[in-house]
């Protein structure tokens, strides 16, 4: 496939310059081994592909906000379909003390604070294809002040628990206040930022009713930033998280309407909630829905609890996931909420593939472009495998690689010939040669010509 053809959608966002840069640079991602980095995409890149062209490709302020939604919408989007947003950061381990946003984040995969660099993104996820997109992708950049709350935050928590039980009761000389109204953090002020720009650039396109988010996103604050998005929160809670029953019973006679009934025992949660029972093996796994209360939220929560249960020990373990949309089925909000996890896929193929961990450029503009570059990547790898994956279900991005890069050794090889063999041998050559490093075995059918 012509990768100039492929991206020829780009040019009404770039200038003719930086999309031939581009298309050089995405071709020597296709073909190249080793650490992704200028120099590494410069040694692959072929004529028009220097070090310094690469080099000025990655030093200048390019639009992938458009990029990205100008590729997906030309390549990717289907109109019958229904796409969810989904939202998540991605930590990448970096060394030194030069390069720009680089601080201690927590790594899910260390499981603990790493120096690094932040990105939050956030895709578009097919509910039919269930396959994630990327659409949207920021630095996570730490400012002082940040930093000095969050400080601030920890040693308040030390103290709380080292000093004495305060006493009961209200404090004197507290107010009310609404509970919808919040004030969001410097990170949920950020991801708000990503939503106002992204919205209206989809809305003539994608209709979107819902946001994904993990269970660090499971509180109040989170669910006002999605409602004032115009969008549903769907998340996870803590596994203690105190939720009840919205109270039935008669009304007392004096005082407000009580609000709040029974508190949810996990252990013991009433059958007339139960939505749905599996066994598969020796585990037990149980659905049960119910509309709940949380005296942290504003509003009413709708709720699904799911326990599984080894038959055999009796151990026992439990989820809660909830959405701010009460008429939401149980099923679905279980399903959309399953599929937030494609998420991490991106994550992983921009990591082993596309240089998100191997870049080494420590200017604000040169990391913007290198983390933003490997996730375009993973669309553009994604065009590439859609038509082959008609015929061949198992093709992967290294049989994609595989095959550009048994192709690009066949047209070096072809040009220190006298006279190029006939186009039917030099098919043959080519199928044959590009079929080496393949996992799956089946016929290539990238060119670079």
């Amino acid at each position: 496939m012509d990768i100039l053809a492929l991206l020829q959608c780009l040019q009404s966002a770039v200038p003719r310059t930086t999309l031939r840069q581009c298309s050089r640079i995405v071709a020597a991602l296709l073909v190249m081994t080793g650490r992704v980095t200028m120099l590494g995409i410069s040694r692959w890149a072929g004529p028009g592909g220097s070090y310094r062209t690469v080099q000025r490709f990655f030093s200048q302020a390019l639009p992938w906000a458009m990029l990205f939604w100008v590729f997906f919408r030309q390549h990717v989007y289907r109109a019958d379909e229904v796409y969810l947003l989904v939202g998540d950061e991605v930590v990448a381990t970096k060394a030194g003390t030069h390069t720009h946003g680089l601080d201690r984040f927590f790594s899910s995969l260390y499981g603990k604070p790493v120096p690094g660099l932040a990105f939050f993104a956030l895709s578009l996820v097919s509910t039919q294809q269930r396959r994630s997109f990327p659409i949207r992708v920021e630095q996570v950049v730490r400012s002082d002040a940040e930093k000095a709350a969050s400080k601030a935050k920890a040693e308040a928590k030390k103290q709380t628990l080292s000093t004495a039980k305060r006493r009961p009761g209200r404090p004197k000389g507290s107010k009310n206040t609404p509970k919808a109204d919040v004030t969001l953090t410097p990170e949920f002020l950020r991801i708000t930022g990503m939503l106002g720009a992204l919205l209206p650039l989809i809305a003539g396109a994608v209709s979107l009713t819902y946001l994904v988010l993990d269970g660090h996103f499971g509180n109040h604050n989170a669910l006002q930033m999605a409602r004032q998005n115009h969008l549903h929160l769907i998340s996870k809670l803590r596994y203690d998280a105190a939720l009840y029953f919205p109270y039935t019973g008669p009304y007392a006679g004096r005082g407000p309407h009580r609000k709040y009934g029974g508190k949810v025992d996990y252990d013991n949660i009433p059958t007339q909630y139960l939505k749905e029972t599996t066994v598969e093996g020796h585990i037990e796994t149980r659905l049960y829905q119910a509309h709940m209360l949380h005296k942290e939220f504003a509003q009413p929560l709708h709720v699904v609890i799911i326990t599984k249960t080894h038959l055999q020990t009796q151990a026992r373990g439990h989820v809660v996931l909830f959405s701010s949309d009460l008429e939401l089925a149980y099923a679905s909000l279980v399903d959309y909420y399953g599929l937030r996890f494609q998420i991490e896929f991106n994550f992983r193929d921009a990591k082993q593939y596309w240089g998100l961990e191997d870049f080494m450029n420590i200017t604000p503009t040169g990391v913007t472009n290198a983390a933003n570059l490997s996730l375009f990547m993973v669309n553009v790898s994604y065009r590439l495998q859609a038509d082959r994956r008609q015929r061949d279900p198992a093709y992967s991005v290294l049989d994609v690689k595989a095959d550009c890069r048994g192709s690009k050794y066949v047209e070096e090889t072809i040009k220190m010939l006298p006279e190029k063999p006939e186009p039917v041998l030099l098919e043959q050559i080519r199928n044959k040669v590009a079929c080496l490093g393949r996992i799956h075995a089946a016929q290539p059918f990238c060119s670079f010509s």
